[in-house]
């Protein structure tokens, strides 16, 4: 099979236009994307012929598919490492010239033929000559381009040969309707919508050695050393020594693979699965484009959509998401709604398939990134052909089963169960893959999914720093700062380098800031001023002071920090709680506290404690109830980041429960380190 890898990113659209401006490469991108669309166009009919040849037969129809599944990819794994270098000694212009023709030959002979040892003989003869014709093509296109267009050109290319797909679909189930029409006053023998399907597919071909004809400009004689030849036992050598060696990269080739199997499964046993749905090729046409549509949407527009999440975290979460759909699918029996499940099925492989490519190229180091590359695309072509081949069998093992519940008839056959399967593996395998890969261990991803809700989460994923930031919040009276120099004494005590610090007034602009916010002489201020009066004074506290101690390593402690702002100027006030979040997170470049220990006590009691009052401490007791209210909500939301405790208990025994939380992040910190040494 050509096509070994999912639908590519498209290319900005001013950069394809400047491309394809040059005459010549733009005929051979015509001329290719045409190709590719019969490539895809022959892969729908090819695995509809084999059921089709199969009568009826549900274990001989499967067995048929998966051969068509196999023919297709095991050329490219055992002549890849060869074919390249036997086509750099062939003319490039010829050789694709011969290969096309050849290629239109025998796609025209199998609706011909008829029967399934010819179909295998010559889709096996198809895909070893495309391994010839695709080095040639390569080649050819640096002759066609400048070479600071080189890039732009492949990344056209790619999508000349993957963006066809959903087309060759839907023009599939086209087909379904007219060979319906045809076979009214002719032979069904001669007018199967795979046996027209493969006419176009042939044609294609043909229309591809017209135009490379006419490419003058690509020299003549043999293609150099422009490509070079993939060993794939040597990648897959090179690559596990490597990957085994790192728990990310480990982690993110473990979850690709389960990306491609998801999407596998569902290629695999498309045909069959529509046969179960009582429909026919018009929508094993659509469900096929449904697959590669939800890719597109997934690669282009999932980076998008979740671009505040961590890539690490959002690409487990994406392969688990992609492979409950799958689960989902192989349980419904209705057309409409198999179709939906699938195109958000896809979107979430594709999201997963491209975060964990740029990951792959972000993670890995250039001297060894080739050679990775090379290791995943191998790794990816001997997978697919597994998951492509034993799916099929694996149905067609199980059968057809009834099942009656309580006068209910439910009829699942070997596809669903099958699928349901490789929905709950690929499950696991995101599971397993999210786990090795979470970037903070103390975090759930529901809380950042709460967060990016509120608009709140922002770069909080992107923290490199190494030390450990804990936040005292809570009402007036409740001790935070006896409980901040108890916690100071028991973290040195354990051989940690401790900052405490506190807001407003942690720096020198914070002291004159403090003075303005607090004293009772100052009088009324707007409460959007207010809010923004205490940004700013956690804008310069954070830059100046908490930023440089967590980059040194250490555990900064702080008196108040953003969750201040958002009970006391957000509740307390009045104000959307959201928005004033909103200005914290800006104003700190979104650096969250790893722990927020929020002592509780009920207004009056804490106001009681006090000895004087500041401008705050003299609101009423209504707007402290609000404060409190607030503080409670936020540690509801996101229980794992927030730590609650009764501020009535005496203050050694606050300190206890404090210190047996801090200490579970302290252990999480020191195994990290370990790790990473």
């Amino acid at each position: 099979m050509s096509h070994s890898l999912p639908y590519p990113a498209a290319p900005a659209q001013s950069e394809s236009r400047s491309v394809l401006a040059i005459p010549e490469f733009r005929k051979l991108w015509n001329s290719m994307a045409f190709s590719s669309f019969g490539d895809w166009l022959g892969l729908l009919a090819t695995t509809a012929l084999a059921q089709e040849l199969a009568g009826g037969d549900y274990k001989k129809a499967n067995f048929a598919i998966a051969g068509v599944f196999i023919v297709r990819l095991l050329p490219a794994v055992l002549l890849g490492p060869i074919a390249g270098v036997i086509a750099d000694r062939f003319d490039r212009r010829r050789l694709m010239i011969v290969c096309d023709i050849l290629r239109f030959g025998f796609y025209l002979s199998i609706p011909l033929v008829h029967n399934y040892i010819w179909l295998y003989t010559a889709t096996v003869i198809v895909e070893a000559i495309t391994l010839f014709w695709s080095p040639a093509k390569e080649a050819s296109v640096p002759n066609l381009v400048p070479k600071d267009k080189l890039e732009n050109a492949n990344q056209v290319t790619l999508l000349a040969s993957y963006g066809t797909a959903p087309v060759a679909a839907l023009i599939f189930s086209v087909l379904a309707g007219v060979a319906a029409a045809i076979s009214s006053f002719t032979s069904k023998r001669f007018a199967s919508t795979a046996d027209l399907a493969l006419y176009i597919d042939a044609i294609s071909f043909l229309y591809t050695a017209w135009v490379v004809f006419g490419l003058h400009s690509i020299p003549k004689g043999p293609a150099a050393v422009s490509t070079k030849s993939e060993n794939i036992g040597k990648s897959l050598s090179e690559g596990f020594k490597f990957v085994s060696k790192s728990k990310i990269i480990s982690g993110l080739v473990f979850g690709m693979l389960g990306a491609f199997f998801a999407a596998g499964a569902v290629i695999g046993l498309a045909r069959t699965f529509v046969g179960d749905l009582q429909a026919g090729d018009a929508a094993y046409g659509i469900l096929f484009g449904s697959v590669f549509g939800g890719l597109a949407l997934g690669i282009a527009l999932g980076p998008k959509i979740f671009s505040q999440f961590s890539r690490r975290r959002i690409f487990g979460a994406a392969l688990t998401v992609s492979s409950a759909f799958l689960v989902a699918l192989s349980l419904v029996s209705n057309l409409v709604l198999a179709l939906i499940l699938t195109v958000f099925l896809g979107a979430f492989a594709g999201l997963s398939w491209v975060t964990g490519f740029t990951m792959l190229g972000m993670e890995v180091e250039n001297e060894v990134r080739g050679r990775i590359f090379a290791f995943v695309q191998s790794l990816i072509r001997i997978s697919l052909v597994l998951v492509l081949a034993i799916a099929p069998i694996i149905a067609a093992a199980i059968g057809r089963h009834t099942f009656i519940v309580v006068n209910h008839t439910f009829n699942y056959d070997g596809a669903a169960f099958t699928m349901f399967g490789a929905g709950i593996l690929g499950m696991i395998v995101g599971a397993v893959s999210y786990k090795r890969m979470k970037d903070r261990p103390t975090v759930s991803f529901f809380s950042d999914v709460m967060s990016a809700l509120r608009g709140e989460l922002g770069a909080i994923t992107d923290q490199s720093h190494t030390g450990v930031f804990i936040a005292f919040e809570g009402g007036e009276g409740s001790g935070k700062s006896t409980q901040t120099v108890l916690l100071k004494k028991y973290l040195e005590s354990i051989g940690e380098q401790v900052l405490t610090t506190r807001e407003p007034g942690g720096t020198e602009l914070g002291k004159s800031l403090r003075t303005i916010l607090l004293d009772p002489a100052t009088g009324a201020i707007s409460p959007r001023s207010e809010a923004l009066l205490y940004a700013a004074d956690r804008a310069h506290h954070v830059y100046l002071t908490i930023r440089p101690a967590l980059e040194a390593g250490q555990v900064v402690i702080t008196d108040r920090y953003l969750d201040s702002s958002i009970a006391y100027q957000g509740a307390g006030r009045v104000l959307q709680p959201s928005e004033v979040a909103r200005i914290s997170r800006w104003a700190t470049e979104s650096l969250t506290p790893t722990l927020t220990i929020i002592l509780d006590i009920p207004a009056e009691k804490g106001l009681a404690r006090l000895d004087g009052a500041d401008r705050i401490e003299q609101e009423s007791l209504a707007f402290h109830e609000r404060v409190r209210r607030e503080f409670l909500n936020l540690a509801n939301v996101d229980p794992e980041r927030y730590f609650v405790v009764d501020a009535t208990q005496g203050e050694l025994e606050i300190s206890r429960q404090i210190n047996e939380r801090v200490s579970h992040i302290q252990l999480l910190k020191i195994n990290r380190d370990k790790k990473q040494k």
